[in-house]
């Protein structure tokens, strides 16, 4: 069900006992490009899924089969590693949206589920969760008005390329290059164009890996093949290395 193409893409997993809600909820989810890792009908399934395969997304109804409704199947994911929920019901019960509320979701959607709101649910989702406190795992964003929007999930950032967010693992990153106002985010694949200036972007990742050579370079420390005093090599591109940034690279290379 996880097409290889789309490692950069959003990783959803699906609560719903409907089968045929969440054959139509996968084929959405899939044209949109996000990534279903797995549909569960009840809450062990949805468990066993969550602990087998990254997770940045769940979508979950909260009436489902089995010993737990999705609330609970929340609750009991949550005790793991924290990813924002976007809950689904058909009821505008007043007792379980309470309940719903305090496992802190991000978006409470009613049935029928529109294509329009799903997607603004999703967006919405990963902005609460770049808006909780950082702590280990969790993600965190500073993307304020008339900026590009830098979410970072752990050893992850996402970042909006073609109208949604993708994933890019920090290791993947070979270099960040300056382009007047906007930066480009270079892997060995692709190039993505960010509106924020170099500086910008390095304080939003806030990686120690990501390390400034440059007034229009930094460079993953990871991917870096060779160096002398006045450049280096990251796979088979050559960037200057200025005095001004000089030392500091030395220092955070030695310090690896």
């Amino acid at each position: 069900m996880i097409p290889s193409s789309s490692d950069a893409a959003i990783r959803i997993l699906l609560i719903e006992d409907e089968a045929v809600l969440a054959l139509d909820l996968s084929d959405l989810l899939q044209a949109e490009g996000y990534v279903v890792v797995g549909v569960a009908s009840n809450g062990p399934q949805a468990l066993a899924l969550y602990q087998a395969h990254p997770v940045d997304l769940v979508l979950c109804d909260i009436r489902i089969q089995g010993p737990w409704d999705g609330i609970e199947t929340v609750m009991r994911l949550g005790t793991g590693r924290a990813v924002p929920v976007i809950y689904l019901s058909a009821f505008s019960d007043p007792v379980m949206r309470e309940r719903a509320v305090r496992t802190l979701p991000a978006a409470y959607l009613l049935k029928p589920v529109t294509l329009d709101s799903l997607r603004v649910a999703i967006e919405l989702a990963l902005y609460t969760a770049s808006s909780r406190p950082a702590t280990a795992g969790a993600a965190t964003t500073t993307g304020g008005t008339g900026a590009e929007p830098v979410l970072r999930l752990g050893e992850t950032i996402f970042i909006r390329h073609n109208y949604r967010f993708v994933r890019i693992p920090l290791a993947d990153i070979l270099l960040l290059q300056a382009d007047n106002n906007h930066t480009l985010v270079v892997t060995e694949t692709q190039k993505y164009a960010l509106r924020l200036t170099l500086g910008h972007l390095l304080d939003r990742v806030g990686s120690s890996q990501l390390v400034r050579v440059h007034r229009s370079y930094a460079v993953n420390l990871g991917r870096v093949n060779s160096f002398t005093e006045q450049e280096l090599t990251v796979t088979d591109q050559t960037v200057p290395i200025s005095r001004q940034y000089r030392e500091s690279f030395l220092r955070c290379f030695a310090a690896q």
